[in-house]
């Protein structure tokens, strides 16, 4: 499966094939988000429960499976070293909202799905207010990860390689 990850891309960049994969699966769980949304507002809630719990679980497994290391072999090990700074501070900021993003919406489908750990100071009633601000911390993170692949992997001409 490494080897896999490690061949060159399949979008026509200077990425390999994990890093087209991760921009390609993190769209498709936005697109997921976003007929989430369409659901609720349809009153489909059910189907919005089950979407967006979906969406999120899909969301934590790639960030576990293919951001993480990255992240840490190139910006927190190699902090402002030999790349352009725009890269250390676009994928910076893509890491903070993905991880604020991610920790809120596992949070309210926790929440939503009546998960019996959280406790009862945590819980709240107000859905629309969590959700939104999910949903676009989620939205947030997604086009700054399109930056950031493009200042990957399309405006440096050595990209890093994992």
């Amino acid at each position: 499966m490494n080897q896999i990850l490690h061949q060159p891309g399949f979008l026509g960049t200077n990425a390999n094939f994990a890093a087209d994969m991760t921009l390609t699966l993190s769209v498709m769980v936005a697109i997921l988000f976003t007929g989430g949304v369409g659901l609720a507002v349809k009153g489909y809630y059910q189907a919005h429960r089950w979407t967006q719990t979906t969406a999120a679980a899909l969301n934590a497994i790639l960030i576990l499976w293919l951001m993480i290391l990255p992240f840490r072999d190139f910006i927190i090990k190699d902090f402002m070293g030999p790349r352009p700074a725009i890269f250390y501070y676009v994928t910076s900021a893509h890491a903070v909202a993905g991880f604020c993003g991610l920790i809120l919406g596992l949070f309210v489908v926790l929440r939503a799905n009546n998960f019996i750990l959280i406790p009862k100071a945590l819980r709240f009633n107000n859905y629309k207010l969590f959700m939104r601000i999910s949903y676009a911390l989620y939205m947030l993170a997604t086009l700054l990860g399109i930056w950031v692949y493009l200042t990957w992997f399309v405006s440096i001409p050595n990209p890093p390689t994992f």
